[in-house]
Order: structure tokens, then C-alpha cells, then sequence
């Protein structure tokens, strides 16, 4: 049978509201008064909105109408169009769709008169969520494309990614897995390009892969997924995310059989959802767990959670939800043989997904009458019914979409476990030039460098006289690759250790007796950081390494400066941003600003990689 799944989306969630925030609203509702006709009084009016939405919905319609005409007289074009935006949420509360459309689609043209893009995408986010949730799959995901359009256009990856994963919760809606798992991969992949570590939205993600492979019923896979999602919501203590979690580790547990695990996540999420009095969680909770009575035959217990689930259910106007009730309580009817009302709620099912072209509903309301059917002896019926299923089913399962979404999962672990791998690596890295430093430490700067080169001079001689001819391009490439890594390091430590030394220098100065001795050594030191020979050494070992990479550079861009193709040599070799800045003797912050310049000139977005552009080069 068909069990609820709380929407990735996200539910808009009712809370009570507090004394505190009475006394908000009453404080908000002076000030408004008191207050001239200005800009300032539109905003007072937009707080006395979100203060009272949730406890007095006319207060609330009133004052949305008193800031918009307030804007409109300041032709005020920024508060006309959050006026329209508020409104359009306000009639979302109240399902009423002719009107959230008609604010949310003027919210978003004034905002893009505005081109006030972060708001766009708030108004494009909430309402697709509310078409999907309305059944209105088409539309949903036609201004979904908008709002990740949106995104790429702010260049926010996080913006980007609430979006993706929000594409794929429709596309999971409609019963296009393959579709769906794309969106949660593109999502994951916007995610890294982040330099904070989004926790919730990798949980999310991970929460919205094993709902996929449940609904593709690969049940043993889909859970590691879910897992791995609530150990992560678990930590950061998540309420409304370990709700919509647990009932989906529950639902994977429902479809193994395994009713003790189910109905053991199906309570904690309930738990969670009483305490904070979500009803549109507590429905498809109650529907659930009936669903685990039905399953075990105690159909008058299933048949009372499916109608107290209901009445609570029906006040969100989710059709998909109807749907499912509907099905239950016909599937509830037919284990009691009461085959005139199975019918009764089997057909209003049937009658409801096809007119929102819910295709993995549809096919579990044809194959749940045809059972209904073959009880009846109905066997033309039950027949045609079967057929309906098998025809729906092979356009949700068929074996090219099986495989392609296989594909999609392998390279997404593959990708997965080789950016663990660079991150070890580079940890490892890490620690070699960090345990390198200590060492230099302990020797005096110029002793150290010069027997550095008079070491990697010997070997390269030695090399050259040993090593067979046959070996001799490729062992010298390799040496090569070393020398310019080594050199590059060397530079590196040499001018973090000389800057380092200069501050001493300064610092002793009063208590040093030779006092015209310090302004030599800050001299000669100053003279070190800024002479270019170690540089040019290091660019002839870069070119002989990389022979056409200055020559590709060039020719693609050919406005590149000779600092920023200095970037791109160091980026080539993979060194970090603090290596990088101690080469070329400026400050991290600089290194990011010398990178943020050299991307808008080569015009690359942010969803792409700087380094593998180079890298390719």
C-alpha cells in the first residue's frame, strides 16, 4: 500500500503564538500610529504582517493592504513589491490559489524590475513548493527552472542547491526518479563548491537520495542514505528535518515488513511532531502507522488512524495526501469484504491522480481495485485494472531508467570518494610541509638555501650522467616536476622567513647597541623579497615542465596579465592559497582577491572550478 511522505519541501508549519509576541504586536500596532506617512511606517506594517499571520489572519490582510497603498502613494517600489510577495504567502495559508498566483506572479515581476534578485528567488521558491504540494507538477517545475536560474545568476551555491533539491522533491512527486536523482546530484555538486560545510543541506541531500531508493524500491540501499542523513540532523538537533527523517527511514523499514524498526521511527517522529504541535506532520504520522495495522489485519484500528490522520490532513489541502487516504481507506474496506465502499474510495483515487497526472499514485490505485476486483470474481475488471498498473509501471521502472540511474548513483560515489581521497592527500601534504618548516627552522636562511641548491644541483648531474638515454626525457621530466615543486616551496618559506626576520629586525631595534648594523639587515632583506631572479629561475623550471601551458594560456586569453599568468603557473602546480601568497609576497586576502579577479576575466561562473580550467590547460 501506498504510505505518506513528509514533502521534502518542507511544509509551512503553524506555531502558537506566545504572550510575548502579543505583546509585539500591540507595541507594533502603536508605533504605527504614532508614525508619519513615510517609508519607515510601510516597513511597521509589514512586522505587524509576520507578527500577526499566525493568530489573526484579518489583522494581519488588513495591514498587508495599508502598506501597499502607503507604498504606492510614496511610489515606493521596493515596499510594493515585498506588499505583493506578503500577500501572495498569506493567500498560501489560506489554499486559495487564484490569489497567491496572481500576488506571488506581480511580486515577481516587480522584483525583477527592481532587480532585486535575492527576493525573486524567495517568492520563485515558495511558490513552486506550494504548486508541487497542490498537484500542479507542470507549473511547479516551470518556475522551479526560473529560481535556479535565479541562483546561477546571484551565483550562490547554497541558493543553488535549496533549489535543485527542491526540482527533485517534484520530480520524485511526479514518479521521475531518473530526473529526480539528477537535481539531488547537481545539488550535492553546488554544495562543494562552498567553502563552509553546510551541514543540514548535506543531510538533506543524503535524506532526499535514500527517499529516492526507496521509491525505487531499493530498500537495503536506501537506508545507509537515510542514516547517514540522521546522524548529521541528530547532531545539529534539527526538529522539523529529524520529523520529516524519521518518517522516512520509517516508510523503508514499512516496505522490508520490518513493522517493529518502522513503527519505532514512525513514534519518534511523532513525538517530535506533538511537542511542537505540527499537525501537518501529525496527519501523515497517524496515516502510517494505520497503514502498519492495515498490513496486520486489525482493519477497524486502521481504518481510525486513517480518518483522525484525515481530518487533520484535509485542513493543508495536499492532493497528493488525499490520494492516499483515499486508497488506505478503500484498501481498509476491502480486508473488512465490505466491496461496495472499497469501490467507493478506490474510484474517488483514481479519479483525483489522474486529474494531476500523479503517475506513481495512479499505478498503486489501478493495481489496489484490480485486487478489489478479482475478490468480487469482477476478473474483466480486475484485468483491465492490472494492465493499467503494468503500463504506468513500466513508464516509472523500466530497465533504461533502472540503468541510468544506476550509472548516476556509481559516478556519484565515485566522485565522492575522490574528493576524499584529494582532501587526504592534501592533509598529507600538508603535514610533509608543515614537518619541512619545523626543519628549516632550525637552520640559519641563507646556510639553508644555498645548500638546497647545491643538493638538487648535485643530484640533477648525477641524473644526467647515470640514467640511460632511453630513460633520460622521461626521469628528467619527473626530476624537473620535483625541482619546481621544491623551488616553489623554497620561495615560499624563504619570504615568510624573511618578512619574520625584518619584524625582529624592527623590533630590536632599541635594544640593539649596533644600532647602524639593524638598517643594513632590513635593507639587504627588503632587497631579497623583492628580487625577481628566484622567480625568473623558478618560471624557466615551470616552462620546461609545462612547456605549452604560457602558449595555451595566451591564446585562449589573450588579455591575461603577466601577474595573473603568475597566478595561474602556481595554481597549475595545486599549491595553497597561504604558499601562493608567500611567493608572491602578498596576503591571502590578496590571493583571493588576485583569483575573484582572474575568474570575472576569463569569465568563468561560480559553479566552475578555477583549478580544473587550469589544470586542463
Amino acid at each position: 500500500m501506498k504510505k505518506f511522505h513528509l514533502s521534502i519541501l518542507l511544509l509551512t508549519i503553524a506555531n502558537v503564538i506566545s504572550s510575548q509576541n502579543d505583546k509585539m504586536l500591540d507595541s507594533l500596532l502603536k508605533v504605527y500610529e504614532a508614525q508619519k506617512e513615510t517609508i519607515e511606517k510601510v516597513k511597521t506594517a509589514e512586522s505587524i504582517f509576520i507578527e500577526s499571520r499566525k493568530s489573526n489572519l484579518e489583522l494581519a490582510l488588513k495591514y498587508l493592504h495599508k502598506g501597499l497603498n502607503l507604498s504606492h502613494d510614496l511610489n515606493f517600489s521596493e515596499g510594493i513589491a515585498k506588499s505583493y510577495k506578503n500577500l501572495g504567502i498569506y493567500y498560501v495559508n489560506y489554499h486559495n490559489l487564484d490569489s497567491l498566483r496572481f500576488y506571488f506572479s506581480k511580486a515577481e515581476k516587480s522584483f525583477v524590475k527592481n532587480n532585486n534578485k535575492k527576493e525573486l528567488f524567495n517568492v520563485l521558491h515558495r511558490w513552486n513548493r506550494t504548486e508541487n504540494l497542490e498537484g500542479n507538477f507542470n507549473r511547479a517545475l516551470e518556475i522551479s527552472n526560473k529560481s535556479i536560474i535565479v541562483a546561477k545568476e546571484l551565483q550562490n551555491g547554497l541558493l543553488l542547491s535549496n533549489a535543485l533539491q527542491q526540482q527533485s522533491t517534484i520530480y520524485l512527486d511526479k514518479g521521475n526518479y531518473k530526473n529526480a536523482f539528477e537535481q539531488l546530484i547537481k545539488a550535492s555538486k553546488a554544495l562543494d563548491t562552498l567553502t563552509k560545510d553546510h551541514l543540514l543541506n548535506k543531510a538533506i541531500i543524503k535524506i532526499g537520495i535514500g527517499r529516492t531508493e526507496t521509491l525505487r524500491n531499493n530498500l537495503k540501499e536506501a537506508i545507509p542514505y537515510l542514516q547517514q542523513g540522521l546522524i548529521i540532523l541528530e547532531n545539529l538537533n534539527h526538529s522539523k528535518w529529524l520529523a520529516v527523517s524519521y518518517m522516512e527511514l520509517g516508510n523503508t523499514f514499512y516496505d522490508l515488513k520490518n513493522y517493529e524498526d518502522a513503527l519505532l521511527n514512525y513514534n519518534k517522529g511523532l513525538k517530535i511532531s506533538k511537542e511542537k504541535k505540527w499537525d501537518n506532520f501529525i496527519a501523515p504520522y497517524l496515516a502510517n502507522i494505520g497503514a502498519i495495522y492495515l498490513d496486520t489485519k486489525d482493519y477497524d484500528k486502521a481504518l481510525e488512524y486513517f480518518f483522525n490522520s484525515n481530518k487533520i490532513s484535509i485542513k493543508h489541502g495536499s492532493i497528493n495526501n488525499q490520494i492516499i487516504f483515499l486508497n488506505d481507506v478503500a484498501s481498509a474496506y476491502l480486508g473488512k469484504k465490505d466491496y461496495a465502499k472499497s469501490l467507493k474510495y478506490y474510484n474517488a483515487a483514481i479519479k483525483l491522480a489522474d486529474s494531476i497526472g500523479s503517475i506513481d499514485n495512479l499505478s498503486d490505485n489501478y493495481k489496489e481495485r484490480a485486487k478489489a476486483y478479482e475478490e468480487m470474481g469482477s476478473y474483466k475488471n480486475a484485468t483491465a485494472d492490472y494492465k493499467n498498473h503494468m503500463h504506468l509501471n513500466d513508464s516509472l521502472f523500466n530497465l533504461e531508467k533502472a540503468r541510468q540511474i544506476d550509472e548516476l548513483k556509481i559516478k556519484y560515489e565515485t566522485e565522492k570518494k575522490e574528493q576524499e581521497l584529494l582532501l587526504s592527500n592534501k592533509e598529507i601534504d600538508l603535514l610533509k610541509q608543515q614537518e619541512k618548516n619545523n626543519n628549516l627552522q632550525r637552520f640559519l636562511l641563507a646556510i639553508g638555501l644555498l645548500l638546497a641548491l647545491i643538493g638538487i644541483y648535485a643530484i640533477f648531474q648525477k641524473l644526467k650522467r647515470n640514467k640511460l638515454e632511453k630513460e633520460k626525457i622521461t626521469n628528467e621530466l619527473a626530476f624537473k616536476k620535483k625541482e619546481l615543486t621544491t623551488h616553489a616551496l623554497h620561495l615560499a618559506k624563504k619570504n615568510e622567513l624573511l618578512d619574520d626576520l625584518k619584524q625582529k629586525a624592527k623590533a630590536f631595534k632599541d635594544s640593539d647597541d649596533t644600532k647602524n648594523g639593524y638598517q643594513q639587515l632590513i635593507k639587504s632583506i627588503n632587497f631579497d623579497l623583492k628580487d625577481d631572479n628566484n622567480w625568473e629561475n623558478f618560471s624557466k623550471y615551470f616552462q620546461e615542465v609545462h612547456k605549452d601551458f604560457n602558449y595555451n594560456v595566451k591564446q585562449k586569453f589573450p588579455d591575461i596579465t603577466t601577474n595573473e599568468l603568475r597566478l595561474m603557473s602556481l595554481l597549475k602546480m595545486n599549491l595553497s592559497s597561504k604558499e601562493i601568497a608567500n611567493i608572491l609576497n602578498i596576503s591571502p586576502d590578496g590571493v583571493k582577491k588576485a583569483r575573484y579577479r582572474l575568474r570575472k576575466k576569463i569569465n568563468i561562473t561560480s559553479e566552475e572550478s578555477l583549478e580544473d580550467l587550469v589544470l586542463n590547460l
